[in-house]
């Protein structure tokens, strides 16, 4: 199963970089919907970008950003350069510019993220080497393996080119340099609110508690609060009871999700 799984994304992926490459890093044009409640009325100075991960292409975020633009968010979609395959950082240099592009077009000082899966630890990596804090007021992660995964361990371990050849996926086993560099020290730097999400039915990210960080942040267990609810690793970026915790997240609001939410 894990092998297929492997050559389905990585398939993905090729089709992807060959079709839409060039729609999610082109220069954010302003979104134009009007808030439509009053509880996000308050908060929608802010601009969310809302960043995909490993293979994600832009249009597989549109439903969580049409959910920020009916709350009243001016809502962006960053689709990762070519969809996350390649080396981490070089990604959150790219992200970081793309900050600076929204943050002109918006007039905003500064933007909350939204971040899935890999972009969790481009946004992360961004806000703690290189200076994003400063340009960020809000993160919510979305299954991040923030401290890793044993799916990408497993992987290696079959000889699968050392993660297929995905440096990404290198990147995102338990142990790397690179997430050994990236949780150094202070996990949730600067004024930045963070607040991760995860699921106990996440296929990608295992052991689950891999996707919370420390020092301070609050980190959400679906599952403690809705119990029956059932949330895989795609499913995070679809799902209504989710979304009601980013909701919440976006406002400073408590953790209160809605269970029952489509």
């Amino acid at each position: 199963m894990l092998l297929r799984k492997t050559a389905l994304v990585l398939a993905l992926a090729t089709a992807a970089l060959l079709t839409s490459t060039a729609t999610a890093n082109a220069a954010p044009a302003p979104a134009t919907a009007a808030p439509t409640t009053p509880f996000a009325a308050a908060a929608a100075a802010n601009p969310v970008i809302v960043v995909g991960g490993l293979s994600g292409v832009a249009v597989a975020y549109e439903p969580i950003a049409a959910r920020l633009r009916a709350d009243g968010y001016r809502a962006f979609i960053y689709q990762l350069p070519g969809l996350g395959l390649g080396d981490i950082p070089t990604s959150a240099r790219a992200f970081a510019s793309y900050v600076n592009q929204v943050r002109a077009n918006t007039g905003a000082a500064t933007v909350d993220v939204v971040a899935h899966s890999e972009g969790g630890l481009v946004s992360r990596y961004y806000l703690k080497r290189l200076g994003g804090t400063a340009t960020v007021g809000r993160y919510v992660s979305l299954g991040t393996p923030q401290y890793g995964t044993y799916v990408a361990n497993i992987v290696a371990f079959l000889g699968l080119g050392s993660c297929a050849g995905v440096v990404a996926c290198q990147q995102m086993s338990i142990g790397s340099a690179f997430l050994a560099d990236l949780n150094d020290g202070d996990d949730t730097p600067g004024a930045v609110r963070y607040t991760t999400i995860r699921t106990v039915q996440d296929e990608l990210v295992r052991p689950t508690g891999n996707a919370a960080v420390n020092d301070g942040a609050t980190n959400v267990l679906i599952q403690a609060y809705c119990p029956l609810r059932v949330v895989g690793h795609l499913g995070l970026v679809l799902d209504g009871t989710a979304y009601t915790i980013v909701r919440g997240a976006l406002v400073d609001g408590p953790v209160r999700p809605h269970c029952l939410a489509l």
